[in-house]
């Protein structure tokens, strides 16, 4: 009976995938290193009967550096490390032996099949795995495949058989672009008096640094300007008074200001010159992805980008989510959304918003960016806070509120616009009401907020004028950007989203 070796990122992961593919018949013992442990199952692959051992690493094999007499970056020639320095491949963790567990494991086995992560990353690490356990492989006859490459992006029975089933190759290209990260040291010393032992240059680490820099410039540069608002509230009988915004909004000569200031304070009433209604909606969210993941964890969760990643990472190992590491924004054709939403249907957090859905059919997802990597960021199974407890319940309660939120209605509302006019001068007054709540009855931040002050009127009603009174302000510098400000920049500007969430550890 031939052997199937499997190797997945984690251990964790292995035995997930083991768990789905044996139909929880797989037997599990300790590897040497006692880091990963192996399961062992029989079963059937390419058309015959084989025995299945199913392992992992513990992510990266090697590490890629300069051999010895380069790796002093003080003493050696930036551009030498460009042309002629060798490199050389080290165990990233010498005392978990992965290489030797991995050739433990592989001696004798006749095909690898690589259940890595599928990014370029999981395609470096599928390499490193491979380079270990071929030499140790049976020997195979000309033209016979040995290798084979799963993709799949969640720990679902239906994702791991479909990717089990349609084995493709690994991908070289991917691999040694991971390889190719190595371009430090050459601009130290080239910025004037910048003092620093080791600067990183990178594709992601140096425009990222810009954005910062360029907003710190803005700062410092920075020359606060005066500037004059004409503030005027009004009321009608016991009703709560409104504040009018003023149709100019703001003016930067004083002495102006002051002439509209005298021109409309001896008008005691304020007539409604128009009053116009127009219906609008709110869009739902498009599907999420790990920017607009990380950019939430940050903003509203309180959670840095680093840990975002790691709870999300966890939670997808354990089958709560679908993979965490997606640029796309736009659902499959074939996606089974009813089939993810019915999996909500008895949390106690929103079981009444999911079962209304279920019964008025759900609204068709906004047009996204099909990146051609993995699906949105979806919840792929009922959970509590209980089960998951803190930030990983947080975060897990963002994903399927917002996954809710994608196959919802818009929120729609009734903005009424008042004109009224003091004097001479024209101000407005603008309110809001709900008419639907769409999207926001499961994202209620994101809901428009109640205007008790609105007073419904019509053309050529009075107010009476309470106060008016000229306001001196100054224009203010930008702040300085807020980790969630700047990860939207990296999206914007096509920054990898792998960067994004290492960005709290520069």
């Amino acid at each position: 009976m031939k052997t199937v070796l499997m190797v997945a990122e984690k251990p964790s992961l292995a035995q997930s995938i083991a768990k789905i593919l044996s139909k929880g018949s797989a037997s599990s013992r300790k590897g040497l290193n006692g880091a990963c442990s192996v399961h062992e199952y029989t079963g059937s692959f390419m058309g015959q009967s084989v025995r299945f051992k199913m392992t992992s690493v513990c992510g990266h094999v090697m590490s890629l550096d300069f051999i010895g007499k380069y790796n002093n970056w003080d003493k050696v020639d930036p551009a030498e490390l460009f042309s002629k320095a060798p490199t050389e491949k080290k165990e990233a963790n010498p005392k978990l032996s992965m290489v030797k567990f991995l050739q433990v494991e592989g001696r004798g086995c006749d095909y690898v099949v690589l259940w890595l992560d599928c990014d370029k990353e999981g395609e470096n690490i599928c390499f490193e795995v491979l380079d270990a356990v071929l030499p140790v492989m049976n020997r195979t006859h000309a033209g016979e495949r040995t290798v084979y490459r799963a993709k799949f992006s969640s720990i679902t029975d239906t994702d791991i058989m479909n990717a089990m089933n349609s084995l493709g190759e690994p991908n070289k290209n991917e691999a040694l672009s991971v390889d190719a990260r190595f371009q430090t040291k050459y601009f130290q010393g080239k910025y004037g008096n910048l003092d620093s032992s080791l600067i990183s240059f990178g594709p992601c680490q140096t425009p990222t640094l810009g954005f910062c820099v360029e907003r710190h410039d803005k700062i410092q540069s920075f020359k606060p300007e005066p500037f004059w608002v004409l503030q005027v509230k009004v009321s009608r009988g016991q009703e709560h008074p409104l504040t009018l915004d003023w149709d100019r909004v703001r003016v930067f000569d004083r002495e102006i200001a002051q002439m509209f200031l005298n021109l409309t304070k001896t008008s005691r009433e304020a007539k409604v010159e128009s009053v116009s209604k127009k219906e609008k909606a709110k869009q739902r969210p498009q599907a999420l992805n790990t920017v607009e993941m990380l950019r939430v964890g940050s903003s509203a969760l309180g959670m840095g980008p680093q840990h975002t990643m790691q709870i999300a990472e966890r939670l997808y190992t354990q089958g709560y989510i679908s993979y965490p590491r997606t640029e796309t924004t736009h659902y499959p054709e074939n996606f089974d959304l009813r089939g993810t939403l019915r999996q909500q249907a008895n949390n106690p957090f929103w079981c009444d918003t999911v079962k209304a859905l279920l019964a008025e059919n759900i609204n068709r997802p906004r047009k996204g960016t099909d990146a051609g990597d993995h699906p949105p960021i979806t919840p792929l199974r009922s959970a509590s806070e209980a089960e998951l407890g803190g930030d990983a319940w947080r975060l897990y309660e963002y994903i399927t509120r917002h996954f809710i939120a994608t196959i919802s209605y818009d929120c729609k509302y009734l903005q009424t616009s008042i004109s009224f006019s003091v004097g001479c001068e024209r101000f407005t007054s603008t309110c809001k009401e709900v008419i639907s709540p769409g999207f926001t009855e499961i994202m209620p931040w994101l809901g428009i907020p109640k205007e008790e002050s609105f007073q419904p009127c019509e053309r050529g009603d009075k107010f009476t004028v309470d106060e008016i009174k000229l306001q001196e302000k100054q224009t203010c510098p930008p702040d300085y950007l807020t980790e969630a400000e700047l990860i939207s920049l990296m999206e914007k500007h096509g920054i990898g989203q792998k960067h994004v969430s290492s960005i709290s550890e520069s």
